[in-house]
C-alpha cells in the first residue's frame, strides 16, 4: 500500500509536538474542523495500522520503508490531532490503548473499502476484462444492442456490460452524471459538452388495426392520417420529438389518444382499434396491425452514438468506441 510522507502534512501545521507518548502529554486539539478530519488524518491511517500490528515503531518503519524518527513523528502527530492517546509506550514496544483498539477496528475497515475501490475500479479499466457502461432505447434491445455485443466479443470475450435501457434526455443526463459511458440514441444530439456521430437511420412506418380503412394500403402520405387519433411515446422522448416534427411538416398537429413509454406497448393499444402509431419496424410481426410505408415526409429516425466531451475512455470503452463508428451504416438489421 502506498505511504503518503507526513512531512508534508506537518508542514501545514507550526504547533508544538509533545516529545512524550503518555497520554497527560497529549493536548486536546480544537483547530481542526469537523469536515476536515478525513483529509487530516488519512496519510497516517495506514501507518497507524503497521504500527498497531507491530507493536514496535521500528519494525512497522522498515515495513512501511520510512525512517523510524519519521514515523515516530507521524503517529505523535496523529495522537495530537485526535487529542487522544493511541499508544501506551513500553521502551521500544507500544500497545493499543482502549481509545487506539476502538480507532483500529473502524481504520481497518474504512482502509479495507478504499483497497476494495482501487481493485473495482482497477478491475473496470482492464483492457481485458474491463466494464463498459452502455445505454440504449427501449427499440434498440431485443434485436441491435444483443447483436452488437456478440460481435464485439468477438475479440473481447471478456469485457463486461452494464447495460441501461432508457429513453434519450434520461441517457444524455446519465452521460452528464458519470453513469454511462457511451449511449445510442436518437435524434442524435446536439449539445456542446456531447460529441456524437451518427450511426445509421431507421424508416418510421404508419401503424393502423387490420380492420382500418387505410390497411389495404401499402403505402401513404402522413398527411391522409391528418384525422385519425394517435398513440404516441410521451413527451420527452425522442420518437415523441420526431412524431411531432413529421407532423407538423405534413401540415398537422397530431390528436393524441394515448401515451406510453414502450414502443411495442403503442403497437398492442393500435391492434385494439385505439389509433394509429408512427413507429419503428417491431422485432417481430405483431398480429392485428398493418404497417405502412410513409411516402411523404421522409419518415427516418438517425441514430447515434453519444459521449461526454473530454471524458477519458478506459481501455474497453475506447474499443467498444470503435467497433460502434466501425459500423456505420451497418449498425441495424434493415427491413
Amino acid at each position: 500500500m502506498a505511504i503518503i510522507d507526513p512531512v508534508l502534512h506537518e508542514r501545514r501545521s507550526q504547533r508544538p509536538l509533545s516529545s512524550r507518548g503518555h497520554e497527560k502529554d497529549i493536548p486536546v486539539t480544537a483547530d481542526v474542523e469537523a469536515d476536515s478530519w478525513a483529509a487530516t488524518l488519512t496519510p497516517r491511517l495506514a501507518q497507524f495500522v503497521a504500527v498497531a500490528r507491530h507493536e514496535h515503531v521500528t519494525r512497522a518503519a522498515q515495513q512501511l520503508g520510512m525512517p523510524q524518527s519519521t514515523l515516530s513523528r507521524s503517529m505523535a502527530r496523529l495522537e495530537h490531532d485526535l487529542g487522544v492517546a493511541l499508544f501506551a509506550r513500553h521502551g521500544r514496544t507500544v500497545s493499543l490503548t482502549a481509545a487506539g483498539r476502538t480507532f483500529l477496528a473502524t481504520v481497518d475497515r474504512a482502509l479495507s473499502e478504499v483497497d476494495r475501490a482501487a481493485e473495482s475500479v482497477r478491475a473496470d479499466a482492464d483492457p481485458a476484462a474491463g466494464k463498459v457502461a452502455f445505454g440504449f432505447l427501449h427499440t434498440m434491445g431485443s434485436e441491435t444492442v444483443p447483436e452488437l455485443i456478440r460481435a464485439f466479443r468477438t475479440d473481447h470475450p471478456r469485457v463486461r456490460f452494464q447495460l441501461v435501457q432508457n429513453y434519450g434526455e434520461a441517457m444524455i443526463e446519465r452521460l452528464r452524471d458519470g453513469d454511462l459511458d457511451l449511449c445510442l440514441t436518437s435524434p442524435v444530439p446536439d449539445e456542446p459538452d456531447l460529441v456524437s456521430r451518427r450511426l445509421d437511420e431507421q424508416k418510421l412506418r404508419l401503424v393502423v388495426p387490420d380492420d382500418h380503412p387505410l390497411a389495404t394500403r401499402k403505402r401513404i402520405r402522413l398527411a391522409e392520417a391528418a384525422g385519425e387519433l394517435f398513440v404516441t411515446l410521451e413527451p420527452g422522448y425522442g420518437l415523441r420529438r420526431i412524431t411531432d416534427a413529421l407532423c407538423a411538416e405534413a401540415g398537422f398537429a397530431p390528436k393524441v389518444a394515448f401515451e406510453g413509454e414502450d414502443p411495442e406497448t403503442l403497437r398492442g393499444l393500435v391492434a385494439a382499434g385505439l389509433g394509429v402509431g408512427l413507429l419503428p419496424p417491431p422485432a417481430v410481426p405483431r398480429p392485428g396491425v398493418v404497417e405502412l410505408t410513409v411516402t411523404a415526409p421522409r419518415a427516418v429516425r438517425e441514430i447515434g452514438v453519444a459521449w461526454l466531451d473530454g471524458h477519458p475512455d478506459t481501455p474497453p470503452v475506447a474499443a467498444f468506441k470503435r467497433f460502434l463508428l466501425s459500423r456505420r451504416g451497418q449498425l441495424l438489421l434493415h427491413r
